[in-house]
This record gives structure tokens, C-alpha cells and sequence, in this order.
């Protein structure tokens, strides 16, 4: 059982990845967004198709050692605040208003936990705390709370609370509410971000549970032994039982980092730009010397958490993004049809246009070839929709509204990563609509490179076979001497033990990473430096942390490095009909990448037709097929 099977689940397309150890094979699926789990075994079931010859899904299960599956749930969850009602018992009186002190910490305050803050006092007696954390709870969950965040100003607090609230509301009763307590989570010593992080992991928890425990009891039904995997924002993989919530948010687009860096170490780019462009979104991210660039802090639609996050950011502006007029102006986003009803071109019923409606009616999508032929595109409903939403409103035909809603569409990518760009910089384009549009986004940047993967379709869910198994910790350290310190290593390391152990891992071999920070008292850092076990950490007047990242490795693909063949001109399988202007249409030469060799080049305007994706090569770009069959760009304006 060395097969395994990497699946991203986004909001328009589901992408499914299998590597058995030699190769890959891959295919995509509508997302279902009334049951996930039928998306994820759909996919599945045609993978094995591809990989068998004949749908086989039981065969390929039984056959793999590990799923690992990445969805945007919670951050679509988050966005649209489909999550439950959100309290705070917390002994620390300021805590509200440190939380508030940004706009997007307010906002998402006021919509997550609003004025259901109970504060306790710890100097009070024993008598009157316990009948105070009655009071203030009960109070929250009048107020509506269906979680609650506890919050101590230190482990003990937590701990006297905790006493507290399991004998006054024991956890058998069924009208019991579900309790986080922060330190449990995360040791980092800023309050308001450490609990910011449990505000946000208690409202992600319920919608990533229902559905990852779901998904997990189909696949019991498969006698599937190993249990599924969930990828995470912190590259790494561990079972559902053993994940949080909260490194579930935005992990698709770490995948996409780590196939960027795999590429970046391939044909020894400098700084590469992965431009993510999916149905819903556009995740760009920066790889500088190879390496996923991390904040040790993250932050979540502004409001900062206690864990590393790979510094992503998303624009909504992907391939069902409704174009509308607005004001007299063609706007891109951030709303999207999402694959129900999906561009109007679907024929689910969509009344809203997009640029997959545009880039059908332009002529760069075949509707008899689009996701390889399986689904078939119906251009009459796209003319009836762009007319009657910009055309008409804009007094203008429908053609020059497909031109510039092309550029609107152009404009909105490139500002999304134009920021980011330096002189040396290589744009990775993937994503199922990043191909078609990367080199009309790309030269507004000034980005004269782009790189589109043979995989492009699916390149996220590639990405995340560079993963391994792990876990990272954090632990404050009592005092700050090295006494403490080790005895705070041996704590992590027994945790670590039995948390690799319940992974199916013995500890013995798994790789160990650990750090030692010395911080204020707010959690402010003052250093950070390697830790072994004994090494001298007395800091007076300051603050000791330890972290400790644990990997257990899984197989990993390798990219073949990028070699000098021979050019010779690109053949064409046929032409196809694109309009480039208001009274113009190009008879233009359309490619097929998986009959191009190694050194095969052409010139746009130009049709690339990869699997599962359309390039499309506009004038003055050149394309070579490198020697790993990618596709690389140069705009030579």
C-alpha cells in the first residue's frame, strides 16, 4: 500500500490527485456543496477510472496508504459566518476591548461573539467564583452562546475554572455546552491573540466535524483501515481525531505553496509567485529562495492567531466570479456562483455572468472540450446572460462588453499580486482557471515569466504530496531557568510520543524540531534560537517558551529537473476562432500540451489545450514545453 491520494475541495471544483510511487493521475469533479463526502467519493471513483481503465473505487482504496484532504469548509464558513454563536468566560478584564482594536478584529468580533463576555474575579472567594461562572454562563447561553471560549490570565486560572464548570454543569447532561479552553490550545502568552484563536477554531469546529467525521464513516464502509488524513496550513497531515479546526482554514493554498517551491527548486527560480485562480478565489503567494514564506503568527481576515500560517492572501476574483455593472462600471467579484448554480454556461440555472461565460463567447473555451470533454458548455445561455447584466445596461454590443469584461476580469487578477512582483519574478499559474488568464494578468505587473504545470488543474492537491505526518506544539515554561526548561521538554515529548503513537508512528521514527523563545511578558519576542535538551535558558525577568515540531515522512514525488533540448516549432491539431478585439476574430492555432514534446515552442496568439485546463498565449508571448512538459511563457514586449 504505497498509493496515495491527495484531494483539494474547493468551491467550484473538486481536485483529486493519486500518486502510486511512479506517477500521477488525476481528474476533477464538480464540488457538491449540499454533501462534500459525494464530491470526494465521485472523484475518487474516477481517478480509479483513469488509473484502471474501469471505475474501481474499492480497488484504489484498499490500494492506498494514506487520503489526504484539504477543503476550503472552514474558510467559506468564516466568510459567510455559517457557524455556531461564540461566548467568553475570561478572568482577564480587559480582554473585550484588546480584542477590538483593529477594524477587521471589530467586525468580526461584533459578528462571532457580539456582548456575550462573562468576566469572573479570581481575588473573590471560592464560594462566590462558583456561583459567578453559574451566573455568567448561564448568562451566555441565554444570550445565545453555543460555545464557549474560557480564558485565565494563566494555566492555573484555567485550571480552577475548569474545576468549577465540570462540577456545576457535568459533561453527561445533554443540555451541557461545549467548553475551549485557550491554554489548552495554544501557549502563547498574548492573551488576545490566543484567544482570538479559539474564537475562531470553536466557530470553524462543528462544520469541519460533521463533515470529516461523515466522510470518515464512508470510508469504514470501504473497510478502508487507515484512517483519513486532514491537510492542514502548516504543510503537515494528521487524522481528523487528532486536528484542529482552526489549521483547516486556507490549507488548500499551502499546498499550492509547497508545489510552488517544488517548482522554484526545479528550474532555480528566485522568487516565484504562485497565483492561484480557482472558482471562487484567487490565493497568491511568494516563494523566495525555494522557500514557503511563513509569519510565525498568522492572521485571519485580518485578526491575528497564536499559530504560523503561510503568508497567503486571497482576492475574490476566480472563474465564477459574477461580472456585474455597477454604477456604470463593469465590476469583477467578490461574489461567486460557486459550482451551484455555477456559470450561467453550466446550465444549472446561473443568471449571473462570468468569465468562464466570456472566455466561451470569446472563443478561447471549446464547450465540447471543457474538464476534458466530461461536461459539455451551452454558449446561448452565457450570450442571454452577459446581454441582458452588462450589455444592455452599458448601451453597448456584446461584443465590445466581452472585451472589456475581459479586461475588467484582467485588471482585477493583477492587482491581486502586482504588489508582490520583482524584477526576477516567475509567475506560477495553476488553478482550473489560472491558465486561460495568467498572461493577461501577468503583463499589467510587469511579470515577463510565467510557468503553468503540466498539472495545472490540480496543482494545490499536488501539493500536497510534498506533505508529511506532524505536529507542532508550543508549551510556556513555568520559570525561566534551564531547570524548567527541560523538565517542560519532557512534558512535550511524552505528549508528542503518545499524540505519533495514536498517528500509527513510533517516535523513534519521527524527526524532531525544537525552538526556545525568550519573550516579554506580553509575549512579545525577544529571540529565538535552536533547543537541545540541557542547554543553559536562564532569563531573568523574561519569559521562556519551547516549541516543538514532529514529523513522521510519507513518500514524496520528485520533479525532474529542467533540461536544454533541442526547440523545434509546436504542431497544431487545428484552429480555433478567437476574438481579440471589438471587430476583430483570429483564426488561432490551438495546441494540445499532452502530444507536444520537450523543446516544442510557438508563438500567441495561441490555444494550449492541458488536461483538465486551456492556456491561453496572447500576442507577443512565446511558449517552450520544458523537458518535465510544462509550459513556460515569455512576453517578449
Amino acid at each position: 500500500m504505497d498509493t496515495l491520494i491527495n484531494i483539494d475541495n474547493g468551491g467550484t471544483l473538486t481536485d483529486i490527485c493519486v500518486w502510486d510511487g511512479t506517477g500521477f493521475t488525476f481528474t476533477k469533479t464538480l464540488t457538491t456543496p449540499h454533501d462534500l463526502s459525494e464530491c470526494l467519493f465521485t472523484g475518487v471513483e474516477k481517478a480509479s477510472a483513469a488509473l484502471y481503465g474501469t471505475p474501481d473505487i474499492e480497488r484504489l482504496l484498499h490500494a492506498t496508504q494514506h487520503i489526504r484532504y484539504s477543503t476550503t469548509q472552514g474558510t467559506n464558513a468564516l466568510v459567510e459566518r455559517r457557524g455556531p454563536v461564540i461566548g467568553i468566560l475570561t478572568t482577564l478584564p480587559d480582554l473585550a476591548p484588546a480584542m477590538r482594536t483593529t477594524d477587521p478584529e471589530r467586525e468580526l468580533f461584533d459578528a462571532l461573539v457580539g456582548d456575550r463576555v462573562g468576566t469572573i474575579d479570581m481575588d473573590a472567594d471560592d464560594e462566590t467564583i462558583d456561583f459567578e461562572v453559574v451566573q455568567k454562563v448561564n448568562r451566555l447561553t441565554t444570550l445565545g452562546a453555543a460555545r464557549v471560549v474560557v480564558a485565565g490570565d494563566d494555566p492555573e486560572q484555567e485550571r480552577r475554572l475548569r474545576a468549577v464548570l465540570l462540577r456545576k454543569f457535568p459533561r453527561h447532561l445533554l443540555g451541557s455546552i461545549p467548553l475551549i479552553y485557550s491554554w489548552d490550545l495554544a501557549g502563547d502568552r498574548n492573551a488576545p491573540r490566543r484567544v482570538w484563536s479559539c474564537v475562531i477554531n470553536s466557530f470553524l469546529h462543528p462544520t469541519m466535524e460533521r463533515f470529516l467525521y461523515g466522510a470518515e464513516r464512508r470510508l469504514k464502509s470501504y473497510k478502508v483501515l487507515n484512517p483519513l488524513l486532514v491537510y492542514r496550513n502548516d504543510g503537515a497531515s494528521s487524522r481528523v481525531a487528532k486536528s484542529v479546526a482552526l489549521k483547516t482554514y486556507s490549507s488548500g493554498p499551502r499546498g499550492g505553496l509547497e508545489g510552488t517551491a517544488a517548482l522554484a527548486r526545479t528550474y532555480g527560480f528566485g522568487h516565484a509567485l504562485m497565483v492561484d485562480i480557482g472558482g471562487t478565489t484567487t490565493d497568491v503567494g511568494v516563494v523566495v529562495g525555494h522557500r514557503v514564506s511563513v509569519d510565525e503568527r498568522g492572521t485571519i481576515k485580518g485578526v491575528p492567531i497564536s499559530y504560523p500560517m503561510s503568508n497567503v492572501h486571497s482576492k475574490g476574483v476566480g472563474g465564477s466570479s459574477v461580472i456585474a455593472v455597477e454604477d456604470g462600471r463593469i465590476t469583477v467579484g467578490p461574489t461567486s456562483v460557486g459550482a451551484a448554480p455555477g456559470p450561467a454556461c453550466f446550465g444549472f440555472g446561473g443568471r449571473q455572468a462570468t468569465i468562464t461565460d466570456v472566455n466561451l463567447l470569446l472563443g478561447v473555451l471549446d464547450p465540447d472540450t471543457y474538464l476534458d470533454g466530461t461536461f459539455r458548455l451551452d454558449p446561448e445561455r452565457s450570450r442571454t446572460v452577459i446581454a441582458e447584466t452588462v450589455a444592455d445596461p452599458l448601451g453597448i454590443s456584446l461584443e465590445e462588453a466581452l472585451v472589456r469584461m475581459e479586461e475588467a476580469y484582467f485588471e482585477a487578477l493583477s492587482s491581486a499580486f502586482a504588489h508582490l512582483v520583482e524584477e526576477n519574478t516567475t509567475l506560477a499559474a495553476f488553478g482550473g482557471a489560472g491558465p486561460m488568464s495568467a498572461a493577461g494578468a501577468a503583463r499589467p505587473a510587469g511579470v515577463r515569466r510565467v510557468l503553468i504545470p503540466r498539472t495545472a488543474a490540480v496543482f494545490s492537491a499536488l501539493g500536497i504530496s510534498f506533505s508529511d505526518i506532524g505536529k507542532t506544539y508550543e508549551a510556556g515554561v513555568p520559570e525561566p531557568t534551564t531547570a524548567a526548561t527541560r523538565t517542560t521538554y519532557d512534558e512535550l515529548l511524552v505528549r508528542a510520543g503518545r499524540d505519533m503513537f495514536q498517528e500509527g508512528y513510533a517516535l523513534t521514527g519521527c524527526a524532531t524540531s525544537w525552538q526556545v523563545s525568550v519573550e516579554e511578558d506580553d509575549g512579545t519576542p525577544v529571540s529565538r534560537a535552536p533547543y537541545r535538551p540541557g542547554d543553559p535558558a536562564d532569563h531573568p525577568e523574561r519569559r521562556v517558551s519551547l516549541q516543538l515540531t514532529i514529523t513522521a515522512p510519507l513518500p514524496h514525488p520528485e520533479l525532474p529537473a529542467d533540461q536544454e533540448v533541442a526547440t523545434r516549432p509546436a504542431p497544431s491539431t487545428g484552429t480555433r476562432s478567437v476574438r481579440s478585439a471589438v471587430d476583430r476574430v483570429d483564426e488561432v492555432p490551438v495546441h494540445v500540451l499532452t502530444d507536444l514534446g520537450p523543446g516544442d515552442t510557438g508563438a500567441g496568439p495561441a490555444i494550449v489545450e492541458g488536461p483538465f485546463f486551456t492556456a491561453r498565449v496572447l500576442p507577443g508571448w512565446t511558449f517552450r514545453v520544458t523537458s518535465a512538459g510544462d509550459l513556460l511563457l515569455h512576453d517578449t514586449l
